[in-house]
């Protein structure tokens, strides 16, 4: 069950592998993500000293948040991935162009989840090309839709 998408990295990006993760939080942003407060959008993933972290996801705090605990909206989080995961994304990372980034936020048996993705920048006339493909599917659609 999905929380969040980043739909927008699907139209910046080529996305050329997907690798699910786990995600380290703390109590209240359980809690902020399950009423549905996190943002990805501009998040992005940087792989450091062999540990994989999540940077700019944005979970914005409950106002029931306990009174010790100072929130920190946008700190940096680290994803729980196996080993040779690792050292595969760090391989394809080293590579130029690409760039590691979330592409949604779910539930996998009560625990969140982030899926990540291997991702190679689109240029604008890509990105155009995508932007007619997807219209033309949509006429098509409706065109066959009248017909019937």
């Amino acid at each position: 069950m999905s929380i969040v998408a980043n739909k927008k990295a699907f139209h910046d990006y080529f996305i050329e592998e997907k690798v699910e993760a786990g995600l380290v939080l703390e109590g209240w942003e359980v809690k902020a993500i399950r009423a549905g407060r996190a943002s990805i959008k501009e998040a992005y993933v940087v792989v450091r000293n062999g540990e994989v972290f999540l940077f700019g996801m944005h979970i914005t705090p409950l106002m029931e948040a306990s009174t010790h605990v100072k929130p920190d909206a946008v700190r940096t989080r680290k994803l729980l991935l196996h080993a040779k995961q690792v050292s595969r994304m760090i391989g394809q990372v080293e590579r130029a162009g690409y760039t590691l980034l979330p592409l949604d936020l779910h539930f996998q048996r009560g625990r969140i989840k982030v899926e990540i993705g291997l991702a190679k920048g689109k240029k604008q006339y890509d990105k155009r090309e995508a932007d007619k493909d997807r219209d033309w599917v949509r006429e098509k659609a409706r065109l066959m839709r009248a017909k019937v």
